[in-house]
């Protein structure tokens, strides 16, 4: 059965006294002329659950306080939020039905959060995230109250233009796990290994990327395979062992100089090669550092390149100002459109360079190049160093091979000449060493990356098998429940009369209303009675379905903002068929279902069968605030917006 939701009270607090509302009844009609402030009252509903909700000017400059009485499962409590900035951060929460006072929840993340005590009072955690399919490597958009919320009301400036925001791509992954949450196809621990799945995705690619760039080091180092390496390593191991023996022994071959200076003099050529070996090796080992960080700073510099591009071809078309509408083609420079919204689709359009998380990586990546070229610039001046010091040696060791040469050239000198032939042997073979052991550490780095990449993979295959072994234990229950929905929705388009629809089914993957074959908004124009009409029939629909079946978490609640203005049709049949539905599918779940709308023009022949609370402009919704006269009227929302 579905989840109990239900709204008991509204009471405002105003600057002039209080105003309450009781909704004691399955189905309440607010009803009253366009102006009295029904959406207002609708908008503070949402408001007072923590979500933003579009305020009337009459609410911003008179109301202090909204307070819910609300019942959510087995839960009934009372939410009180002001609508002071300063104090709108925080709602006070009384449980009715312990009478205990709440810790204030935070409206947002920080906990004690309003947000996480109605998602538990639903029966769903709070770290819920919509992954999306594909290619994605993000965990996705957390769900909160307020998405579930979005599938119970339908407000007036939304209700004949779209159906849950679904032509809107980047809310598609978060509407569909949604929807599959409440009917059941999915939990919320299928949803969390949704997530896994796409950041272990991100952390294969990444373990790849790492893989085939250190490959390509290797390849440009000439050592294209580990055995290469591994037998010039040895190679030189040997030449080393060689060129030493070889020194060993004209080492004893030398008869020694007596002479003090002699002695001395060989002892610093000894040490002047040893030093001349190490700073060769030294600037071999500067110039591969070098190497590695142009080709990171190539790597980072073509990421920024790609940012750049993207923020170019940004500006370029945010500059774009259309003169017509591109649909209709009608002129749009007459319209009188307030300043940074879209002439077009009227939204809120701040055209900015870009977005934070734009501006943050292009910073992160031009202090990393500034960080390299830093680096890169610390490894030249190294290497230019230790090329002086190169030479400083070298122009040493042939001073001091001179004047050995001349005080020994009749006894050591050609033995001199092939132990310094076997030294140099020696520096280049250790020189070599060093340079191979750097290479075999990265093909261990090869081996490390190569191994991280399976395992990666190896946890992304495991956690998606999981997660299609549970989305195929719910398959026949998912097809029974969308053939049941799909049924319902095309037999309540039949009973509604909806103008030029021969079939109307659910689609299977998306979940959005299908007529004729094409999904609804391929079928119909944005802006007329046929989506308000679709609208509702669509959300009632469900609503049926969730009420027949068992195990089903939605919530039976569903508050509708004029439809009946929404339909702009002289016909009233279309309107009373709507009535009858939502009559009969109240009259039918008794106590299990509450309906909430506000309207005007209703039809006479179902006022028998609701609540309805009068309005008018003597009596507006907030009936503390004497309400300015019709003319005076400033609507929210869409042009159409009731207030």
């Amino acid at each position: 059965m579905s989840t109990k939701f239900r709204i008991n009270s509204v009471s405002l607090a105003t600057t002039e006294g209080g105003v309450e509302y009781r909704f004691p009844s399955n189905l309440t009609v607010l009803a009253g002329p366009t102006g009295v402030g029904k959406t207002t009252l609708l908008e503070l509903v949402k408001f007072g659950f923590g979500g933003d909700a579009i305020l009337a000017t009459v609410a911003q400059e008179y109301v202090l306080d909204v307070t819910l009485d609300v019942t959510i499962g087995s839960q009934r409590m009372r939410i009180a939020r002001s609508l002071d900035s300063t104090k709108r951060k925080k709602a006070r929460v009384t449980d009715l039905v312990t009478q205990e006072r709440l810790p204030d929840q935070h409206v947002g993340t920080t906990q004690p959060s309003l947000n996480t005590l109605l998602l538990s009072a639903l029966g769903f955690p709070d770290d819920m995230k919509a992954a999306a399919s594909g290619q994605s490597v993000k965990a996705g958009s957390r769900i909160t109250f307020n998405d579930i919320f979005s599938v119970l009301y339908l407000p007036q400036y939304e209700i004949n233009i779209d159906i849950a925001n679904s032509q809107k791509s980047y809310v598609e992954p978060k509407r569909k796990a949604v929807f599959e949450l409440l009917f059941g196809f999915t939990d919320p621990s299928v949803l969390d290994m949704r997530s896994k799945v796409n950041l272990l995705k991100g952390d294969v690619a990444k373990a790849t990327e790492q893989y085939t760039t250190v490959l390509q080091f290797l390849h440009d180092s000439s050592t294209a395979q580990r055995f290469d390496a591994e037998a010039a390593l040895q190679q030189a191991i040997i030449t080393e062992r060689d060129a030493e023996s070889q020194r060993a022994d004209l080492r004893d071959e030398i008869d020694p100089v007596s002479d003090r200076q002699t002695q001395v003099m060989r002892d610093l050529l000894n040490e002047s090669e040893r030093s001349l070996t190490d700073m060769r090796a030294t600037v071999k080992e500067l110039q591969r550092q070098r190497n590695e960080y142009a080709l990171e700073r190539r790597r980072v510099q073509s990421d920024l390149d790609r940012l750049n591009r993207m923020r170019d071809a940004g500006e370029r078309l945010a500059s774009i100002e259309f003169l017509v509408c591109p649909r209709c083609v009608q002129s749009l420079t007459k319209r009188e459109v307030p300043e940074d919204i879209c002439r077009v689709c009227l939204q809120p359009d701040p055209v900015e360079a870009s977005s934070e998380a734009d501006q943050y990586e292009l910073v992160q990546l031009a202090q990393q190049l500034a960080e390299m070229d830093d680096q890169l610039s610390s490894v030249s001046a190294g290497i230019s160093e230790a090329n002086e010091a190169v030479a400083s040696r070298e122009e040493l060791v042939g001073r001091l091979n001179a004047e050995l040469d001349s005080r020994t050239i009749d006894r050591v000198t050609p033995r001199l000449q092939a132990y310094s032939d076997a030294t140099e042997r020696l520096a280049t073979a250790r020189a070599q060493q060093e340079q191979l052991e750097g290479v075999l550490r990265q093909w261990d780095r090869v081996n490390d990356l190569e191994q991280a990449m399976q395992d990666f993979r190896a946890k992304q295959d495991r956690l998606q098998a999981k997660v299609d072994q549970a989305t195929q234990v719910l398959a026949v229950r998912r097809q029974e429940i969308l053939d049941e929905i799909s049924d319902e929705f095309g037999a309540a388009v039949t009973t509604l009369g909806i103008p030029g629809v021969q079939t109307a089914e659910i689609h299977r993957t998306n979940y959005l209303p299908v007529l004729n074959g094409k999904i609804f908004y391929d079928f119909m124009p944005p802006g007329g009675g046929m989506m308000t009409a679709t609208q509702l029939a669509y959300w009632t629909s469900l609503l049926a379905v969730a009420l027949r079946n068992s195990e089903v978490p939605y919530p039976a609640f569903l508050l509708i903002d004029a439809p009946r203005l929404a339909l702009n049709t002289p016909d009233d049949d279309l309107a009373a068929a709507l009535y009858r539905r939502l009559v009969t599918l109240a009259d039918a779940n008794h106590e299990k279902v509450q309906f909430i709308i506000s309207d005007n023009n209703l039809p006479p022949e179902y006022r028998s069968h609701y609540s309805e609370i009068d309005f008018d402009y003597d009596s507006p919704t907030v009936s503390t605030v004497r309400h300015p006269g019709r003319s005076n009227v400033k609507t929210i929302g869409a042009p159409t917006s009731d207030k």
